[in-house]
C-alpha cells in the first residue's frame, strides 16, 4: 500500500507518511495559503503545488526532495491582451497531471476559465493548448460552482500519451487523438436537468464533475456527473447513466479500482444549494459489478449530524486497490485500508481539504 498521502487545504498542504498502521504528519507547507492542487510526479519523484493568492494571483511550485524545499516555478498564463480590460486571466489551477512514462518533463494543467496548458520543462514554462480555447463549442460552456468553466479532470491514456480526456464543468468531455492538435466534444449519453428541455442530452451543456479512468482498462471510465453517476466503456465516447443510486446519485468525487473496471468508489451527497451528506449521515458508496449495485459503507464515519463535503478531488485509491483517502470541507481527513469498508479518522482539525493524493 501506499505510504505517503499529499493534502491540498485551503491553509497549507500537509504530507502524512504511514507509521505502522496509522499515519504521521509531517511539517506543512505553505501554512496559511490555499493550496488548489498537488501532483507527486511518479515517474521521478517530483513534487508540485499549487496555490492560489487571490490579490497576488496564481502560483505554482515545485520541489525535488519531497517536500523539504521548493522552487517557485512559472504558473499557466493566457495571453495578455493589453487593449482589452475584460480580458480573461487564470483564476485557479484547478488539475494537474503527468504527461506520458515516455515524456519526461512533460506536465498539463487545467485551470479556471477552463484553459488546458502544457509543460515539456517541469513546469518552467506553460503554453496554452490554444486549439482547445478556440474551439466554437467554448461560446457555449458555462461555470457550475465559479463564474466561469473550469477543467478539472485530465487523463493521458498509458497506451498512448497523444490521447487525452477532459473533463469541464460546464462543457462536457472532450478527446484529443493527436497529443491536443485537436479536440471532439463527446460524452453521448449524459444527461442534465438545469438546461432547458431541448438541450438535456446536448452534450456540451454536461456537467461532469470529476472523471475516473481505470488504469489498468483506461476505456472505462466512471463519471460522477451533477445530475447521477455515469459510466463508459469506450473511454468516454459514450456512457450509460447508472440510476436509482441510493442514498443520492448526487456528489462531486469519484475514485476508480486501478486494476478492476467493475469497481468504483463515489461520496453522496444532497444536491445544488445543500451539499451536505444525505440525513446528516456521511457514507461511501461502493460499487463491486460495475454499477450494478451499491454498497453505503459507514463503519468510521460520523454516524449523525455531519455536514461534511467531499470536494470533487479529495477522494483517492492508491496504486493496489486497497488503500483510500477522503477529505472535507470540513477539515476531516480519513484512510481505509479494506478498499473503503471501514474507515479511520486521521486528522479532525485540518483547514477545508481541496485534493488528497497517494504519492
Amino acid at each position: 500500500m501506499a505510504e505517503t498521502l499529499n493534502v491540498a487545504t485551503r491553509k497549507g498542504l500537509f504530507r502524512f507518511e504511514r507509521k505502522g498502521e496509522g499515519w504521521s504528519a509531517g511539517s506543512p507547507a505553505f501554512i496559511g495559503q490555499p493550496v488548489t492542487a498537488v501532483l507527486e510526479d511518479r515517474r521521478d519523484g517530483t513534487l508540485y503545488a499549487a496555490l492560489n493568492l487571490g490579490h497576488f494571483g496564481i502560483k505554482l511550485h515545485r520541489s525535488d526532495n519531497q517536500g523539504r524545499n521548493w522552487t517557485e516555478v512559472a504558473a499557466p498564463a493566457l495571453p495578455s491582451e493589453p487593449r482589452n480590460e475584460d480580458a480573461k486571466t487564470v483564476q485557479l489551477i484547478w488539475s494537474l497531471a503527468p504527461g506520458g512514462k515516455g515524456e519526461a518533463g512533460v506536465l498539463w494543467a487545467g485551470t479556471i476559465p477552463g484553459g488546458l496548458f502544457r509543460s515539456a520543462d517541469r513546469g518552467a514554462s506553460w503554453s496554452l493548448v490554444e486549439s482547445l480555447w478556440n474551439v466554437p463549442e467554448r461560446a457555449k460552456w458555462f461555470g457550475g460552482g465559479y463564474d466561469d468553466a473550469g477543467i478539472h479532470s485530465i487523463h493521458v491514456d498509458p497506451r498512448d500519451p497523444a490521447k487525452l480526456t477532459l473533463g469541464v464543468s460546464c462543457g462536457g468531455v472532450w478527446k484529443s487523438d493527436d497529443a491536443g492538435a485537436s479536440w471532439r466534444n463527446v460524452g453521448k449519453g449524459q444527461r442534465a436537468d438545469y438546461v432547458p428541455p431541448d438541450l438535456v442530452y446536448d452534450i456540451v451543456s454536461q456537467d461532469p464533475h470529476r472523471l475516473a479512468h481505470c488504469a489498468a482498462n483506461p476505456d472505462v471510465v466512471w463519471c460522477q456527473h451533477h445530475v447521477s453517476i455515469f459510466r463508459s466503456t469506450d473511454g468516454g465516447v459514450t456512457f450509460d447513466e447508472i440510476k436509482d443510486v441510493k442514498p443520492s446519485p448526487f456528489g462531486f468525487a469519484v475514485a476508480a479500482h486501478p486494476t478492476d473496471a467493475d469497481t468504483a468508489w463515489f461520496v453522496p451527497a444532497i444536491k445544488d444549494e445543500f451539499r451536505i451528506p444525505v440525513d446528516g449521515k456521511l457514507v461511501v458508496n461502493k460499487t463491486t459489478d460495475g454499477g450494478r449495485t451499491f454498497t453505503a459503507h459507514s463503519k468510521g464515519l460520523p454516524s449523525a449530524a455531519s455536514y461534511d463535503l467531499v470536494y470533487r478531488h479529495a477522494l483517492d485509491v492508491d496504486r493496489t486497490g486497497t488503500a483510500l483517502a477522503m477529505g472535507s470541507t470540513t477539515g476531516n481527513l480519513w484512510t481505509s485500508a479494506d478498499g473503503g469498508e471501514s474507515w479511520t479518522l486521521v486528522s479532525a482539525h485540518l483547514p477545508p481539504i481541496a485534493q488528497v493524493a497517494f504519492a
